[in-house]
């Protein structure tokens, strides 16, 4: 593996529904005392077909709408309940 590629920040997590994907990514931030601490952002792109060639945008068509909706609440309940999860003994 190239060192370019051990650099590469990878997302936390995917949510894919057809074509439109929710990742998650963490970030690590410092507050002003110094203290590290972890932030979440996401980010949503639908991938299309231009001729031959896959691409993607942030831009939705009404009929993705449901498939936002649907990736969007795996990405919050994710979050939300990652942290909660008993330790497993």
């Amino acid at each position: 593996m190239a060192k370019e590629d051990k650099d590469k920040v990878q997302p936390e997590k995917k949510f894919r529904a057809g074509g439109v994907v929710a990742t998650v990514w963490k970030n690590t931030q410092k507050n002003k005392e110094g203290k590290e601490f972890e932030v979440y952002s996401i980010n949503v792109d639908r991938t299309y077909k231009d001729g031959d060639e896959f691409k993607q945008t942030s831009s939705m068509k009404v009929n993705d709408l449901p498939k936002l909706a649907l990736v969007a609440n795996e990405a919050f309940a994710y979050l939300n309940l990652k942290d909660s999860t008993p330790d497993k003994e």
